[in-house]
Formats: C-alpha cells, sequence, structure tokens
C-alpha cells in the first residue's frame, strides 16, 4: 500500500484550506448580492416622492459607507490581536517597563502614526473653524473626498493610549488632587490661562466659537465672550488691567475688557489621589460635558479691539510686558506685533517655512518666541529699538506645537515629535535637557517659582518634569476623573491657593488641580 509522504499531504491540506477560503469568499459576496438585492426589493416596495434613480444611487452609496466600516472595524480587531501578541512576548521576555522605546516595531509606529494623522487632521479642522456649526462628535473631512464621516471620539483622542498602558511606571508618592471641574463649553478647548490682575479668575478658549471666564474656587461660569465667529484657538490676560485678548480661526484676534464679580466660595470635597493611580479608563459618553452650557452667564459680544492684519487663522497671541503691545501667530506664515491703544500693525516678523502654531512673549523683557510647522522655532528680540534680531532654532524633527519662556535664561520647547527640549538662551547651540515621551506634547507651561514644566498630550496624559529632565508625576486618569480626551494646553497658577495648575481638553472640560510641590520635590 502506497505511503502518502509528509509534503505531499501538506500540500493538499494547504489546497483544501485555499479551497475553503475561495468558497468563503464566493458565499459573502453571494450574500452581500442577495442583501443588497433584498435591499432594492424593499426601497422598491416603499412609497417615496424621490426618482427610482436617485433612490438607487442613495442606496449605493449608503452600502459604500457599509462597507468601509466594516474594513475598518476589521482591521481594528486585527491590530488589537498583534497588540496583545507582542505585550505577550514582550513580557515572557521581560522587555516591558519604564524606558522601553515604544517606537521599535513596526506595529507601534503604524500605530502611533496612524493616530496622529487623525489628531492633526481634526486640529486642523477645528482651528480653522469659522462658522460651522457643533455637533456632539468629532468630524473628520476625507482628503479628497466629498463625504464628512462622523468618527468616534476613542478612535481619534483616545485610540492609542491602551497600547502603552502595558508600560506602566512604578507608583509615585506625591500627591496631585483633582479639586475643581469647569463644564460649559459645547466643544473642544484649546487654551486657557488664569489673569494676572485680581480678581484671579480661569480663562478657557474653545471651538465652539466662544472664550468664557470661571470662578477657580466655585467653578461657575462668570462671563462668555462670543465676539468671534470661528474657532477661539488662544486666550491671554493683560498683566495688569481687566483686558483679554483672543485668537481666532476668523483670522481676526480680539481685546475685550471684562467685569466679573465672584461668587461666595463653597467647601471642597477631598478628592486627594496618589499621582499614578492610572486606573485604564474605558471611554464612556461625555453625559456630564453635552449640558447646554452655562445660559444665566453674562456675555460680551463686542470687542475694544480687532487686529485684522492677518490672512490665515489667527493660531495665538500673547501680550508684551507691559501691556502695551502684543503679537499674533497666524497660519500665513507671520507673526504681527501691534500696538494696543492705536490697533497699528508694529512689525510683521516672517521667516517661518510652514505655518506658525504657538507664540509666547518673556514675562520681564521684549523678547517674543514664534514656533512653527517647519520643526522650527524663532526668538525675536525687540530689547534694542534700533535692532531687531531674530534667532532660529532646529531642534526637533516634527512640527513645535509651542515654546515658552521661563523666568530665567531658559525656553522649553514640546513638539509632534514627541519630545520636550529645554534650552539656555546664552547658549542655543543644542538643548541642555531632552525628555522623550510616548505621545506628541502640545501647549506647555513651566511654574514660575519652582520651574515644573507640565506636558499635555495627545494620549489624555499630564506628566510633570523638572528642567533637568526629571519625570516628577503623572497626574491621575481614571474612569471617574481626569481627562477623556486629547489634552490641549496646561497653565500654572502658583499664587492660587485652591488650584495651582489648569488643564484643557478636547473632552469639552478644563480641571483645575492642587499639586503638592514641597512632596513633588522630596520624591525626587
Amino acid at each position: 500500500m502506497p505511503v502518502e509522504n509528509s509534503s505531499s499531504s501538506g500540500s493538499r491540506q494547504a489546497k483544501q484550506k485555499r479551497k475553503s477560503h475561495s468558497l468563503s469568499i464566493r458565499r459573502t459576496n453571494s450574500t452581500e448580492q442577495d442583501r443588497s438585492g433584498l435591499q432594492r426589493e424593499l426601497l422598491e416596495g416603499q412609497d417615496s416622492k424621490l426618482p427610482r434613480s436617485l433612490r438607487t444611487n442613495l442606496l449605493d452609496l449608503f452600502n459604500q459607507i457599509e462597507r468601509e466600516f466594516e474594513n475598518l472595524y476589521l482591521e481594528n480587531i486585527e491590530l488589537r490581536r498583534e497588540i496583545e501578541s507582542l505585550n505577550d512576548r514582550l513580557t515572557a521576555d521581560g522587555q516591558a517597563g519604564e524606558g522601553a522605546d515604544l517606537a521599535k516595531g513596526a506595529l507601534k509606529t503604524k500605530a502611533s502614526h496612524s493616530t496622529s494623522q487623525l489628531s492633526q487632521k481634526l486640529k486642523t479642522t477645528y482651528k480653522a473653524s469659522t462658522s460651522k456649526p457643533r455637533s456632539n462628535s468629532c468630524h473628520a473631512r476625507v482628503v479628497g473626498g466629498s463625504r464628512n464621516f462622523n468618527v468616534t471620539s476613542w478612535e481619534l483622542w483616545g485610540g492609542d493610549s491602551w497600547i502603552v498602558s502595558s508600560f506602566k511606571a512604578t507608583t509615585s508618592r506625591a500627591v496631585c488632587q483633582l479639586v475643581k471641574e469647569y463644564v460649559g463649553h459645547r466643544d473642544g478647548i484649546w487654551d486657557l490661562s488664569a489673569t494676572r490682575a485680581q480678581p484671579v479668575v480661569l480663562g478657557t478658549a474653545s471651538a465652539d466659537h466662544t472664550a468664557m471666564l470661571w470662578s477657580i474656587e466655585t467653578g461657575k461660569c462668570l462671563l462668555k465672550y462670543l465676539g468671534h465667529q470661528g474657532s477661539v484657538n488662544s486666550i491671554k490676560f493683560h498683566p495688569s488691567e481687566q483686558m483679554a485678548l483672543t485668537a481666532s480661526g476668523d483670522q481676526t484676534a480680539h481685546i475685550w475688557r471684562y467685569m466679573v464679580q465672584l461668587p461666595t466660595p463653597q467647601p471642597v470635597a477631598d478628592t486627594t489621589t496618589p499621582c499614578e493611580d492610572d486606573v485604564d479608563s474605558s471611554d464612556k459618553d461625555d453625559a456630564d460635558a453635552d449640558a447646554e452650557g452655562p445660559n444665566d452667564c453674562p456675555s460680551v459680544r463686542v470687542p475694544t479691539t480687532t487686529l485684522r492684519s492677518h490672512q490665515g487663522v489667527v493660531i495665538a497671541a500673547d501680550w508684551l510686558v507691559g501691556g502695551k503691545q502684543v503679537v499674533t501667530a497666524s497660519w500665513d506664515r507671520a507673526a504681527n506685533l501691534y500696538d494696543v491703544e492705536t490697533s497699528e500693525l508694529v512689525h510683521s516678523l516672517t521667516g517661518h517655512d510652514q505655518e506658525l502654531t504657538h507664540c509666547c512673549t518673556h514675562p520681564n523683557q521684549r523678547l517674543v518666541v514664534t514656533s512653527s510647522r517647519d520643526t522650527t522655532f524663532r526668538l525675536w528680540d525687540f530689547r534694542d529699538p534700533s535692532i531687531h534680531s531674530v534667532n532660529v532654532f532646529q531642534g526637533h524633527t516634527d512640527t513645535v506645537t509651542s515654546a515658552v519662556f521661563t523666568v530665567g535664561d531658559n525656553v522649553v520647547s514640546g513638539s509632534d515629535d514627541r519630545t520636550v527640549k529645554v534650552w539656555d538662551l546664552k547658549n542655543m547651540r543644542s538643548p541642555i535637557a531632552t525628555i522623550r515621551t510616548d505621545s506628541a506634547v502640545n501647549r506647555i507651561s513651566v511654574s514660575v517659582n519652582q520651574k515644573i514644566i507640565a506636558l499635555p498630550h495627545d494620549n489624555r496624559q499630564v506628566r510633570l518634569f523638572d528642567m533637568s529632565g526629571v519625570r516628577l508625576a503623572r497626574l491621575p486618569r481614571s474612569n471617574r476623573q481626569g481627562h477623556r480626551r486629547m489634552v490641549c494646553c496646561s497653565a500654572w497658577c502658583e499664587d492660587n491657593t485652591a488650584c495651582n495648575l489648569f488643564t484643557c481638553g478636547f473632552d469639552r472640560q478644563a480641571i483645575g488641580w492642587n499639586i503638592n510641590i514641597p512632596a513633588l520635590l522630596q520624591e525626587k
């Protein structure tokens, strides 16, 4: 009796697999055809005033959309399986831990690159928005197409955070307390800052075309600014007067005055949480953020001054020391310096090769730093009225999302390349410290007294570092507290006893934190 060898047996099994696979494909195609035919019959049986050809075209379009989402769903499932397999291998080899290079491996690179592209598309869409109606879901325009798809917020802003959840750090004993949540905007919050003059209030700038002023202690909205026709991308306060400066996607910057009366503060509940108590949060619906907002809040609709010289989205603005001049940064690749009293353009700062992303002024000197998508940031010196020097710094490999001054002689820059770099103004050839993270970094801030850097990330995390690059803490984020979407900005307010750090994000809320800085530095 002839014996079948192993090679012929393997060949036969492979043929059977291919055969069964081809049968399943034909069966699937047949099922789709049957389903399509059934839908057409049902459509024909319904009464409608639409022409039959139009109804047929609509049905074909809906079928195409369904197939596209089916493919995305299957790719998502396959990616989860690969990630689980990779995590199992890393755990078995003893390689999982703090400091693992998450950029290594084709899988992580692919996932991160995809998430970064989605993030950039949405940032561009929202910051450039002018009169588009807002909804509760984020909209991503398909480039080159004619359709808009609603993509769930999980896929946009939290999609890859669980990938890195396996690489958790050891628990820190420093205490970070979530004190207050400021809820009322109808869309993501791009920027926030606290006033420098009394009364001390919190200001937020949102993609819902409004800016709001809040009581820090009670979380109540005190004033709403409705003067812009586009996304409000930035808010900064005058150093000594009750004036605010906002930048918008309507290609203007507004200066407006405000008068607020602080409500009586209420007792704050103790919600002390260890900084690293990081529970893998499920992306629950933002029911609390879907509220209609503070309708009884007084509003301001007319600015004191309108600055109109830009030809593109105004992405940021700030006051120069003294408050007599302001600087604005725009997607038209220029930054403009204006006189506040006359609203006249004093200087146009050109030189960047791509859109600007941020601008910041020195707290004590006439210095300006501008950031750009061209991977550089520039330092503009106006201390000598007769000489306006500029220095270009190339230390990043992707968009520089922000660069800020410290009180001393340092500049700190953050980038989409997942790094933050600390520079010395006296020697800017190379950074004195580099912080490497696992997610793109948005608008950073540095505390005045202790020089602690707060890093808001695309992956919903907020981390604290010192100026030498040593990680101090990660703010708590769980299914009960913390941000549930991309964190856009951070701002310190060390003089406030209730909250000394604020963050905001695309979950439409701002959060006030109390950071125990002495305990934080003691752990260092």
